[in-house]
C-alpha cells in the first residue's frame, strides 16, 4: 500500500460542489464535507496538528512561526522512517518545512509560491510529484497546493478568483491521480477554510474542511464521520501497516 496525501490550502467544503473533478471523486471515496480543523485555524499550527495529531495546545505552534515543542512529539513523517518506509514532500509555502524534523524525509522538493507565483509553482512541484512517485519507490507522499489560500488572501475566499483557483488545484489532483497506478490510497483535504479575506477564527466558514478519501479501504460513496484533521495521521499509518504514536489523539478514518 502507498499514500498519497493532497492539501489544497484553504478549501472550504462549499466551495468543491461545482467542480467536476472533485464530485467525481467523491463517488468513488469515502468523505466528508463536515470534517473539523483545529482551532486556532491557522495553516501551520493546522497542518503540524495534522502530521502530529495532537491539538495545537500540545505541539505548541499558535501562529505561522514554528515553535520547537517542549516536550517532543513524533510526528508522521518521523513514524514512518522509524519503520523503514520513505516519505516524500512537494510543496510551495517554505514554513512548512518544520512537518518533519531533519532526516526523517526521503524526498523533498520545495518550489517556493512567493518567488515563481503560487498558480505556477502548483502546476511545477505537481509535474514534479507525478515523475517522482512513477519513478521512485515511496510509501507516503505530501503534494500542498498553496494557492487557493494566497487566491483567498487577495481576492477574498468564495469569490470568482478564489473558485478558479480551487478549480485549478483539482485539475492538478485529478492528472496526478490519473498519473499512478492502483496500488495507491489517495486522501485529499484543506488545513482550514475562510471568510472575506481571512480565517484563524471559530466560525464554521474557517474551521470546516472537506476530506475525501479513495482506495480500496474505503467504500464508495460512504461518509466519514466525525472527521477530523487529527485523524489523517493515524489513518495513514494504518494504511501503510504501522502502529501510529501512542501520543497521537485521532482516529484512523477506517
Amino acid at each position: 500500500m502507498k499514500v498519497v496525501l493532497f492539501l489544497v490550502d484553504g478549501m472550504r467544503p462549499d466551495a468543491i460542489t461545482g467542480v467536476k473533478e472533485a464530485q467525481d471523486l467523491i463517488k468513488r471515496s469515502a468523505s466528508s464535507l463536515n470534517a473539523q480543523t483545529v482551532f486556532p485555524s491557522v495553516t501551520l499550527p493546522c497542518h503540524l496538528s495534522l502530521f502530529h495529531s495532537v491539538d495545537p495546545s500540545r505541539h505548541g505552534t499558535t501562529g505561522n512561526v514554528y515553535a520547537p515543542q517542549v516536550r517532543p512529539i513524533n510526528g508522521l513523517c518521523e513514524v514512518i522512517k522509524k519503520n523503514n518506509k520513505k516519505s516524500a514532500f512537494f510543496y510551495n509555502w517554505e514554513e512548512l518545512r518544520d512537518l518533519a524534523r531533519p532526516g526523517s524525509l526521503a524526498f523533498s522538493y520545495f518550489c517556493g509560491g512567493a518567488a515563481h507565483g503560487y498558480c505556477k509553482s502548483n502546476e511545477m512541484l505537481s509535474a514534479a510529484a507525478a515523475e517522482y512517485l512513477l519513478n521512485n519507490e515511496t510509501d507516503f507522499a505530501f503534494i500542498y497546493l498553496g494557492d487557493t489560500d494566497h487566491v483567498g488572501h487577495g481576492f477574498g475566499w468564495m469569490g470568482d478568483e478564489y473558485m478558479d483557483a480551487v478549480k485549478k488545484s483539482w485539475v492538478l489532483i485529478a492528472d496526478v491521480m490519473a498519473k499512478l497506478p492502483d496500488e495507491y490510497t489517495f486522501i485529499v483535504t484543506a488545513d482550514h477554510g475562510g471568510h472575506d479575506r481571512t480565517h484563524g477564527t471559530e466560525m464554521p466558514e474557517d474551521m470546516t474542511i472537506p476530506m475525501i478519501a479513495c482506495g480500496k479501504d474505503f467504500k464508495a460513496g460512504s461518509s466519514l464521520e466525525g472527521a477530523n484533521i487529527k485523524d489523517i495521521a493515524p489513518t495513514v499509518t494504518k494504511l501503510l501497516g504501522i502502529e501510529p504514536d501512542s501520543e497521537w489523539e485521532g482516529k484512523p478514518l477506517f
